[in-house]
């Protein structure tokens, strides 16, 4: 079922209405769907280089809208909706404890998988039902994803086609390093 999902939204990039799509997969993506939106916009990007960044654009006005939809799943139907989708992730166990550390960490929850592999709609949720302040959780978001979606629109839009194989493999594990590195480095720092 996953593959035949995939395949039907990877098609959506070659849709006449692809733009919309996009913006369609990005914003429920953020919330409960379980495809990224990159699997969209890397061949959109590909087929027209020239629209790359207006492309990152909705894939990030989108994701930060569908992101407020998560947001507000947690902060008012948690025990409805957002609980049994973080149960049907597997992330039902944790969450207890999860909750207390969070907006400890919130700025950094919210970056971290805003560009790494990690669900962003189970932060979205987590956000508003821990009460993260909906001003940092923008203002984050934006960040964490204007980061992922630009940076894989610069990177096609300079490589082209061979850069594909590298994003849709390896772009994952080089944001989670940077993620690491960054946090790593801030905390040297407060060391010091």
């Amino acid at each position: 079922m996953l593959k035949r999902l995939y395949d039907w939204t990877l098609s959506l990039a070659q849709h006449p209405h692809a733009l919309w799509a996009l913006a369609i997969v990005a914003f429920i993506e953020s919330s409960f769907f379980p495809i990224p939106p990159d699997i969209v916009m890397i061949p959109m990007i590909i087929a027209r280089p020239n629209r790359a960044f207006v492309i990152a654009g909705v894939a990030l006005l989108a994701s930060v809208l569908g992101g407020l939809l998560g947001y507000a799943i947690g902060a008012f139907a948690y025990d409805t909706i957002g609980q049994p989708m973080l149960a049907a992730l597997g992330k039902a166990d944790a969450m207890e404890a999860f909750a207390t550390r969070f907006n400890g960490v919130g700025f950094w929850a919210v970056l971290a998988a805003g560009v790494t592999p990690f669900p962003y709609k189970v932060i979205t949720i987590m956000s508003g039902w821990t009460a993260m302040p909906l001003g940092t959780f923008i203002m984050t978001s934006i960040l964490a994803r204007g980061l992922r979606f630009f940076i894989v629109a610069a990177l096609l839009w300079k490589f082209g086609p061979p850069i594909r194989d590298f994003i849709e493999k390896r772009l994952g594990l080089m944001f989670t390093l940077f993620v690491i590195l960054l946090a790593g480095g801030l905390f040297v720092v407060k060391l010091l």
